[in-house]
């Protein structure tokens, strides 16, 4: 009877070493957007993940100066008070789906815009339309940073790769 349960035993921990850790991985489901840590950031080769962070918590991912993603905004007034929003991106492409893997791939990702230092939204494409009335009367800092799909944010020589320009919303016309 010992012999048997041996027997199960070694069976068990065959089928284990054949399986690995099939059992033991992370998930690749999606949690929506959080802050990443040391622990959460792409292994990728591609540059050297920072101690430095943003505003969210979101480590810089250093990049050499030549071939370095880039971006640069535009906004103007729309005549119905909204703004448009437009990128210009060099060395730098847009991932075209939410569901991107979450590693970092030299020059790819997401731009994330800020309003006054707050986010606005995730762009998947160069444009965006911030509504009528978002923006009170005053002075504002639209910033556009880029992103790589591990949420790292792209750098060079130890500053987030972004952009800002004011805009100035003044009171509506009666």
């Amino acid at each position: 009877m010992s012999w048997t349960r041996g027997s199960l035993a070694v069976a068990a921990v065959c089928v284990l070493l054949l399986t690995g850790s099939a059992g033991c991985g992370t998930s690749d489901a999606h949690e929506g957007p959080k802050a990443t840590t040391e622990a959460s950031v792409s292994p990728s080769p591609v540059g050297k993940v920072l101690k430095d962070t943003d505003g969210e918590g979101r480590h810089y991912r250093e990049v050499a100066k030549k071939g370095a993603p880039e971006v640069g905004v535009e906004v103007e007034p729309e005549a119905d008070g909204s703004w448009d929003v437009r990128l210009k991106v060099e060395n730098f492409r847009f991932t075209a789906t939410a569901g991107a893997k979450a590693r970092a791939v030299h020059g790819e990702g997401i731009a994330r815009l800020f309003v006054d230092d707050q986010p606005v939204a995730d762009l998947r494409t160069p444009g965006y339309r911030i509504p009528a009335g978002y923006l009170p009367h005053g002075t504002h800092e639209v910033t556009a940073r880029l992103y790589a799909d591990d949420g790292t944010v792209w750098a060079v020589d130890g500053k987030p790769v972004q952009s800002t320009a004011d805009v100035t919303a003044s009171e509506p016309e009666s």
